[in-house]
Formats: C-alpha cells, structure tokens, sequence
C-alpha cells in the first residue's frame, strides 16, 4: 500500500462510517465532521498520487487532527457502551492512523531517493 491507496480508504472509510453513526445517532449533525474530512482526503487524493509535497503535509496535518478528534467520540461510546460505536469510531481511527503510518514512509522514502 502507498500513501495514495492509504489516503483514498482513510477518505472512503470516513464516509461510510460517519453516514452511518449519523443515520443511526438520530441525525446528529456532528456525526457527518469525519466525512467532511474523508471528502477533503479523496479531494486532495490526486496531488497526493502525484507526490505534492505541500498537499501531503495538508493531508497529514489533517489526519493527525482526525486522530486526536476522535479520541472524545471514542471515549463517549465506552460511556454508552456501544460496541458498534467503537468499532465505527476504531475503525475510523485504524484507518487514520494505517494513512499516517504511509505518509511517513512515504516522506522517509522520497528523503531516501535524495
């Protein structure tokens, strides 16, 4: 997997994701903020492909944001012990985290071919 491949199933499985804690919580609008996220990843997924250095920073600096975010979300679904809650929310941060672990290879690599 490269950093492309990680940014487009960090976008998609942010999407999915949130659509379904929004159609599940009741329509809570906070729900859809990772998916805001997800669209802004599959919309930078092109300068990503193309290795853009300014446009990989943005979406790392992003996916840390999206990390560190649902941490709050995490915690409040062990407060109603939702099982699927955390598993949405887990598998949400899996994938950020999957992505930021490709983005630094990513930068170590491009350092290497230096």
């Amino acid at each position: 997997m490269n950093a492309y491949t990680a940014t487009l199933l960090n976008g998609i499985v942010l999407i999915a994701m949130s659509a379904w804690a929004y159609l599940d919580s009741g329509e809570s609008v906070t729900a859809l903020i990772p998916a805001a996220f997800g669209v802004a990843f599959l919309a930078m997924s092109p300068g990503v492909k193309k290795h853009n250095k300014a446009i990989a920073h943005v979406v790392v600096v992003l996916c840390l944001v999206v990390i560190i975010a649902l941490v709050k979300p995490l915690m409040g679904t062990f407060d109603r012990n939702s099982t699927i809650g955390t598993v949405r929310v887990l598998a949400m941060m899996a994938t950020s985290v999957l992505a930021m672990v490709m983005y630094v290879k990513s930068f170590i690599d491009a350092r290497k071919a230096k």
